[in-house]
């Protein structure tokens, strides 16, 4: 097998996974052995409240552990109260591969390597759950699709959205129709720039897909999970000093009289801090949800009080968890994410960077 260049250093959690985020805990009781495919970061489903852990685990340049690396994976056993001293250590990802007994393997590593290491894992006999994006390209989305069909372990994206409690009861409350049909939606996702990966891996849209790949790809793949695949994309966005993109405008053509929006950026300064939001405006309601106010959740009804309802405990980091665990366990899970649709979140923001680039509605095919 041929090396991951990129790849250094793969760690191994043995016995149980714990998955904590937010102060709370899912156990997944019968991956025996996770490989944990950290290279750069640990994205959200290790991590605490109001924070995302990451690990830089070694100098891009050397092949062994440097001091600092060492403080930082100190720092990450801490923030997520994980006992990382028994860990398997590996030069590679094959060689973990190689060594055999893995359950899971867990892929949070940079996006490019998404397609490359979910493939091995699956070849090597493991159900992997891989962070969002799927990949940088459809056609490695549709290599993924293959070998997941080939092995047949489970594969699951982990687009957090579609578990997050609120945007389920948002769902929920459309797919009743107790209020009517969605007249307009608009979502955004605003941030300061992500400076925090190594290399600045994020802001190189040759590695990460950019803001419109990494970030606002979240609010993509929900307007496809509530509304279905678009016909069309008209998109618009503003570029940093450096040339690339840090700021997109999606309007998602359903053709009928549907407004549909999503707007995604981390072009906002440091003070800004992070926001998440939608409005759905429906026949005889309007749905509100913003990560900067109490109560985030609201439910504003054309006849009767404002009201908050009740949404499930712990959040879309657990949640999307829990479903990957009940999966791999033979459970009957609910179909809530699917590789297609993952691939065809990739897919629409194709269409969105097109659309940007020719300045022009395109077509989703």
């Amino acid at each position: 097998m041929r090396r991951l260049e990129a790849v250094r250093r793969v760690d191994v959690v043995e016995a149980e996974v714990v998955v904590r985020h937010r102060d709370r805990a899912a156990v997944v009781d019968r991956a025996d052995r996770l490989g944990l495919a950290q290279l750069y970061q640990l994205r959200g489903r290790i991590g605490r409240r109001g924070q995302r852990a990451y690990a830089y685990l070694f100098h891009p340049r050397e092949q062994s552990l440097t001091e600092e690396a060492y403080e930082r994976l100190k720092t990450i056993g801490e923030a997520t109260e994980l006992d990382l001293s028994a860990q398997a250590r590996y030069l590679c990802f094959e060689e973990m591969l190689d060594a055999g007994g893995f359950d899971v393997v867990d892929v949070c590593t940079p996006t490019p390597l998404h397609a490359e290491m979910t493939r091995a894992a699956l070849a090597a006999g493991c159900h992997v759950i891989c962070e969002k994006p799927m990949a940088l390209t459809v056609g490695d989305c549709d290599r993924m699709i293959a070998a997941a069909r080939e092995s047949g372990k489970i594969l699951q994206i982990g687009h957090c959205l579609r578990f997050w409690p609120e945007y389920v009861k948002a769902k929920e409350l459309v797919d009743s129709g107790q209020y009517g049909k969605v007249v307009a939606a608009m979502f955004q996702r605003l941030g300061s720039p992500p400076g925090w990966s190594l290399d600045n891996w994020f802001v190189d849209e040759s590695r990460s897909g950019g803001v419109a790949l990494d970030l606002h790809i979240h609010d993509t793949d929900f307007v496809q999970y509530l509304f279905g695949m678009p016909k069309a994309v008209c998109s618009h966005a503003a570029a940093g000093p450096q040339g690339s993109l840090i700021h997109i405008v999606t309007q998602y053509i359903y053709g009928d009289d549907q407004v549909v929006t999503a707007e995604g950026g981390w072009g906002m300064t440091p003070g800004f801090g992070f926001e998440m939001s939608f409005n759905l405006i429906l026949e005889k309601a309007t749905i509100i949800y913003d990560l900067t106010r109490q109560p985030a959740l609201r439910v504003c009804p054309a006849a009767g009080d404002v009201f908050t309802p009740e949404v499930a405990p712990q959040d879309g980091y657990v949640r999307q968890v829990e479903h990957f665990a009940k999966a791999i366990q033979g459970q009957a899970v609910p179909p809530i994410i699917t590789l297609e649709q993952s691939r065809d979140s990739v897919k629409i923001v194709e269409a969105e960077k097109q659309s940007i680039r020719k300045r022009e509605r395109v077509a989703v095919r």
